[in-house]
């Protein structure tokens, strides 16, 4: 086994002099307001708007100032930031626990000039032919049935990113295919899928990069069961996909060699919609709508890797994490996509972000003595507002907020559209504003409250400014508006990952609970044989005597 070599000589971000200097620029913006930067500056707006391709983010509703941002970017400076951005795009071996570049970003290149770019250009060719024989309902099923169900069987990286694709862009969606999604190993997710449709005119992807993922290989054996029993059997290679790195198991499974499409271990499963797993994407909506999600991604790719730092917005993101993280103290954020359609992208930045960066040792094996990556959570506007809006607004907790908006609907009914809008820029101006007792007491007595009664009250409804907010925004949630927002959270998140002095691609904390699974499965089975642990045995135990 070759040695672990870093590609890059990391620092403590802890042992450099601009971290000290936040530590004090975090304990005079604590005394301040967020309306005061707007006080001290009639132009706070305007300096803390930003500009990427596709992309416009106002980060103006923040404690920041200039002097506050020129820390932040030596923090950048002083670890190198510049150095491991380089070294992403020049595809060295910057997840070195595993000896291996990371390159995403080669799939949504338009170029052929690396091995990797002609290997991704060779799939999508591939992925083409597929696409054009099944839109145009040439691929037919074991009758001679034209397909018109796809089910897409994966887990992960292997499902969040692609289901999150397909569903924002439902506009874009054809008629001749319908696409669903299943990856839980609970047997209910697979039936229910299956109880409408007709195994005549289904056909099932399997995505898993070894062909050893429980939970997709499961899925997947009981899929061919269903399309057996349901048909007497048929040709299951007419309805089969399979997108891995292991043939040999996927022909073994029944699928013809020219229905596998290749994974490769130089792109994470986080990163993976990029690649064939994106074809349930291209399925839903066309191949051309999937070249243009590409294309989206690549423009911020060019941007993340060629502009400066002060105007490099996957940078400015992830310093801001690290302002509040990190001289703040928060320890969740918050991404509230006003968009039905984009409404699983916090599920799919949960892994891109948590499994990234949720680290407690450094790259060098050193406990971090500070915090890492937050929790990150949310869901679709305006329907949260009506859950954990509460918390955000009165809650003990400092929560950062990207809210995400497209300022165009696809829908003709634009006024329901700018009613979304306003509630977002309601909500970012509450957070940002509150409200204050002394107002709100003079509402209670004017509406006939007695004075005590109205003072009481209004400390329940009293709301408490200064919780800071981003304003990202997209013209229209185009398809490639779609892949410049994705490749920009990637991109903001390895940023952060530097400053953090972490590897953001491994997930070595994933690995043990298959592992955990298999020998407790195994034990379900018999009595506990190989466990040690004295819960484990007696939550076994338990179950024995309930499980029919």
């Amino acid at each position: 086994m070759p040695a672990l070599i870093d590609p890059i000589s990391y620092t403590n971000p802890t042992h450099t002099s601009a971290w000290s200097r936040l530590i004090g620029q975090a304990a005079r913006a604590q005394q301040l307001s967020i309306a005061d930067y707007f006080n001290h500056d009639n132009k706070h707006y305007q300096h803390f708007n930003f500009s990427a391709p596709q992309i416009q983010a106002n980060l103006s509703r923040h404690f920041i100032n200039e002097a506050i941002l020129d820390d932040l970017l030596a923090l950048a400076e002083d670890c190198e930031l510049p150095a491991a951005i380089n070294s992403l795009e020049q595809g060295l071996a910057v997840n070195f626990t595993e000896h291996r570049p990371a390159l995403h970003n080669q799939l949504r290149s338009s170029a052929s000039q690396t091995t990797e770019q002609r290997l991704a250009a060779d799939c999508r060719a591939k992925m083409q032919r597929i696409c054009e024989q099944l839109h145009s309902q040439q691929w037919t099923g074991y009758n001679g049935q034209a397909i018109t169900d796809i089910v897409s069987i994966g887990i992960g990286g292997s499902d969040l990113g692609p289901r999150m694709a397909a569903e924002a862009l439902t506009p874009y969606h054809n008629s001749t295919l319908k696409v669903h999604f299943v990856t839980n190993i609970d047997p209910c997710d697979l039936e229910h899928t299956l109880a409408t449709l007709n195994p005549a005119t289904t056909l099932f992807i399997v995505i898993s990069k070894s062909w050893s993922t429980l939970e997709t290989l499961t899925n997947a054996q009981a899929a061919k069961h269903w399309l057996v029993e349901q048909s007497q059997q048929p040709d299951i290679s007419k309805h089969f996909i399979a997108i891995s790195a292991r043939t040999d198991q996927c022909e073994e499974f029944g699928i013809d060699a020219a229905n596998i499409l290749p994974m490769w271990d130089w792109v994470g499963g986080r990163f993976s919609l990029w690649s064939a797993a994106g074809l349930p994407i291209a399925l839903a909506t066309s191949f051309s709508t999937f070249e243009a999600l590409l294309a989206g991604a690549q423009e911020m790719d060019q941007h993340f890797f060629n502009s400066p730092l002060r105007n490099n917005l996957p940078v400015i993101l992830a310093l801001l994490e690290i302002w509040y993280v990190n001289f703040w103290g928060c320890s969740n954020v918050a991404v509230l996509p006003y968009d039905h359609t984009l409404r699983l992208l916090p599920n799919h930045l949960q892994q891109l972000t948590m499994e990234s960066n949720g680290k407690s040792v450094d790259r060098q094996g050193h406990p971090l003595n500070y915090a890492s990556a937050p929790v990150l959570w949310g869901s679709a506007g305006t329907i949260g507002q009506h859950s954990f809006h509460q918390l955000l607004h009165q809650g003990t907790q400092l929560i950062p907020v990207d809210f995400i908006v497209p300022l165009n609907s696809h829908s003709a009914n634009q006024t329901q559209h700018q009613h979304m809008v306003a509630n977002c820029l309601a909500q970012a101006q509450t957070l940002m504003d509150g409200q204050g007792s002394e107002v709100i007491i003079k509402q209670l007595i004017a509406a006939g409250y007695s004075p005590d009664d109205a003072h009481l009250l209004a400390q329940h409804k009293v709301m408490p400014a200064n919780r800071p907010s981003s304003i990202i925004s997209v013209e229209q949630l185009t398809p490639q508006a779609l892949g410049a927002l994705v490749a920009l959270y990637e991109h903001k998140t390895y940023a952060a990952s530097i400053i953090w002095n972490i590897n953001a691609f491994d997930q070595w904390g994933v690995e043990l609970g298959k592992t955990a699974s298999a020998t407790i499965y195994t034990a379900l089975q018999s009595d506990g044989a190989g466990l040690h642990n004295p819960a484990t045995l007696a939550a076994i135990s338990e179950l024995k005597t309930k499980t029919i």
